[in-house]
């Protein structure tokens, strides 16, 4: 039986095809020539045909205890050759098996999302060798640690840094931005990313599906096997639903004694429209999501994302870029280029944030730093061309320069603005600057919150582990709603938690390892993609790119899919009510109303094709 069923569905194309062309001739036999037995023989092998695929399928439903759609054909379809009406079950299994072809092709369509990414996934890699030859190599049979030469035009095999070389890269595949990325030595590279211009080799951190493009696919993949409570709700609801049109069709027999009603009710009956309608639109949905770099971790995110009432942000890494930069530089003393040509030399000793921050000020010459001391928890001194310097907090420059009323209404000014304090002096103060340090807000924050609001998020709040005065500073610049400071993981998570006693659907957005109690709290989480892989294992909602532009549409796409999903559910429910008041007042026969049924079906999964083509701006 298996053998046949699979032989079956192999070539289910080419025998709707077959069949096709047999009801042609035999409504040539009909209409022409009228010949009768010709008619009713030919459409016998069609309804025949037409049958055994059906009524195998019902047969292997029946062993699990399921009377599934295939069930109700199967016996309609027997009923109509048991009362001679050989042309209704050669149109209704013809129907059924290209309602099925069609529904295969379009629903294919509904996945491509995820077949592009799967397509865009390399298979090889060019390895190499310690002597300089470069062999072939299947990804995943490479490890960690391998040298692998990547040249232009190829796509990225591994996940790895940068070793020699430079090179353009088209990341769309991992973050969903089209724009080219230029990547040298230290810097990391992705699977699946294409080199546009440039040779790189590149060092081996991950390769095959343990890479971050394979992890992406199968969450995707998991994604979108997964169901809605509505998709749960109406996979019970039909389980319960075909048996009960089953006994309804037995009762019309009975009572009106009129056989071919009976097995017309079995048919329209069918809930193809009402099964099929909610996962279209769930694969749609999320595959959009994947091409745009929104990871929908099942499609039961979407449904608790379009009912969040409240969004809350961590600051640091979420609504900020999460890299301190130079915001101010104030010289009391000296020539400000001389200064931070100096400043950049010592602060070249140094891999403290803020001594990162410095170190991408623009330089016109790097004198050379003879002799560098950390004073722990203060700063640093240095020599260059044997004059002292220091770099520090106040406390250093107090114990260095003695009080300096400048310099503290200097460093009183910054530190209200919200900024973080770096000193650089020399003994005698001929050079004395103070240069003020601070997370930058991420471009699209400002905006990306007021869309929120726009799209029904009443409360927006932020959560930060920095001082009141500089969650302050942050939070003029944005539309929240309220500012919460010095704010301990667990005091984050506890603060989500009092939020969904009140009443509150709550979505939290972060990056780091202490945002992971709150966002497992969270009725939906939210992780941007370069943070840790604690954040992203917890949340259900990952922003590959890291903007939160793509968490606005990741909203609106929530939103629309499950609007969607009831429309689906509306014109599955609206065909089977008009068809059944179609059938009891006469204008319904049993092959027309297959035909409506399969449009239904059609134009449920057509329906959800939209969500394909959707984007924010819809």
């Amino acid at each position: 039986m298996v053998k046949i069923q699979r032989f079956f569905a192999d070539y289910r194309k080419q025998i709707v095809m077959g069949t096709t062309i047999l009801l042609i001739l035999a409504e040539f036999f009909h209409f022409i020539i009228v010949m009768n037995l010709p008619y009713q023989v030919i459409m016998a092998v069609v309804g025949l045909i037409g049958l055994i695929p059906i009524l195998l399928t019902a047969i292997s439903s029946l062993r699990v205890k399921l009377i599934s759609i295939d069930v109700l054909v199967s016996i309609a379809v027997i009923g109509a050759f048991i009362i001679g009406e050989y042309n209704e079950a050669a149109i209704v299994t013809w129907l059924f098996m290209f309602g099925e072809v069609l529904e295969n092709i379009t629903l294919q369509k509904t996945r491509n999302a995820v077949q592009q990414l799967t397509q865009l996934a390399p298979q090889t890699a060019l390895v190499l060798n310690d002597d300089g030859s470069t062999e072939e190599e299947d990804v995943d049979f490479i490890d960690p640690g391998t040298h692998v030469l990547i040249k232009t035009g190829a796509k990225v095999p591994v996940d790895g840094q940068v070793l020699t070389g430079t090179a353009l890269l088209n990341e769309a595949s991992v973050t969903g931005e089209a724009k080219l990325i230029q990547k040298q030595a230290g810097e990391s590279v992705f699977a699946g990313t294409i080199v546009e211009n440039g040779v790189i080799t590149v060092n081996t951190t991950a390769a095959g599906d343990d890479t971050t493009f394979g992890k992406i696919i199968e969450l995707v993949e998991e994604a979108q096997d997964s169901q809605t409570k509505t998709q749960r709700f109406i996979d019970k609801f039909s389980q319960y639903y075909t048996p009960f049109v089953l006994v309804v069709s037995l009762l019309v027999g009975l009572l009106t004694r009129d056989v071919r009603l009976a097995i017309t009710v079995m048919v329209l009956g069918c809930p193809g429209a009402l099964v099929i309608g909610v996962p279209a639109s769930t694969v749609a949905g999320i595959g959009n999501g994947a091409k745009h770099g929104i990871l929908f971790k099942g499609s039961d995110v979407m449904d608790r994302l379009h009912k969040v009432d409240t969004m809350v942000f961590d600051k640091t890494g979420t609504l900020t870029a999460g890299q301190p930069k130079v915001a101010a530089v104030e010289v009391i003393n000296g020539d400000r280029q001389t200064i931070i040509n100096q400043l950049v030399a010592i602060e070249q000793q140094s891999d403290h944030p803020l001594a990162k921050a410095i170190q991408q000020l623009t330089t016109t010459e790097s004198p050379i730093v003879s002799e560098s001391k950390t004073i722990k928890g203060r700063g640093l001194q240095a020599k260059i061309a044997d004059h002292e310097y220091m770099v520090g907090n106040l406390n250093l420059a107090t114990s260095f320069l003695g009080d300096n009323q400048a310099l503290q209404a200097t460093v009183s000014r910054l530190s209200q603005e919200g900024n973080s304090i770096v000193i650089f002096a020399n003994a005698s103060q001929t050079e004395l600057a103070v240069f003020g340090i601070k997370d930058q807000l991420r471009p699209d924050s400002t905006k990306a919150l007021q869309q929120l609001k726009q799209l029904g998020i009443s409360n927006l709040i932020m959560l930060t582990g920095d001082n009141q005065e500089t969650a302050n500073q942050i939070a003029t610049a944005l539309p929240l709603d309220d500012v919460h400071a010095q704010m301990l993981p667990q005091d984050k998570a506890s603060f989500v938690k009092s939020l969904q006693e009140q009443g509150h659907q709550v979505a939290f957005v972060g990056d780091g390892i202490n945002d992971s109690p709150a966002l497992a709290q969270a009725d939906v989480a939210v992780a941007m993609g370069s943070g840790t892989d604690v954040a992203m294992d917890v949340a259900d909602l990952v922003l590959v790119n890291s903007n939160l532009s793509n968490l606005v549409r990741g909203l609106k796409l929530a939103k629309h899919t499950i609007k969607n999903m009831n429309e689906n559910i509306i014109i599955a429910l609206i065909t089977v009510i008009l068809l059944f008041i179609g059938l009891f007042v006469g204008y319904v026969e049993m092959a027309s109303g297959m035909l409506i049924h399969e449009l239904s079906i059609l134009i449920v999964i057509l329906n959800s094709m939209r969500l394909i083509h959707f984007s924010a701006q819809n």
